[in-house]
């Protein structure tokens, strides 16, 4: 994992690393809300249901309580725009997303627009 993270944005991504692979899933994906809260989640594929990390996570806050977010991380692929874009109805514009590989090591930052 990148050492230049901060504590809390590790916290992230360790959280995303282990949703990833507690299922064997391609992607994993961690939020913090606005109180600090976490959330995580893993791809969901059934033929049924297709659920992204990142949109399970973001379902997971919102069914919590959570009216904001801090910022994200995503393990295994980057975030799609669709992802960008559901995670910026919850948190607004400017939440930082990190996208990493499966070793937690910090591929890009971006934030949604």
């Amino acid at each position: 994992m990148d050492d230049a993270l901060a504590p809390e944005d590790a916290k992230l991504v360790t959280l995303a690393r282990g949703a990833r692979a507690r299922v064997g899933a391609r992607t994993g994906a961690a939020l913090r809300d606005e109180t600090g809260r976490t959330y995580s989640g893993a791809d969901v594929e059934i033929p049924s249901l297709q659920i992204s990390a990142l949109a399970l996570a973001v379902a997971q806050a919102l069914a919590a309580g959570a009216t904001g977010a801090e910022a994200a991380a995503v393990v295994g692929a980057p975030p799609t725009s669709a992802d960008l874009d559901i995670l910026r109805d919850l948190g607004g514009v400017g939440v930082p997303v990190l996208a990493c590989a499966a070793d937690g090591t910090v591929l890009s930052r971006t934030v949604t627009g």
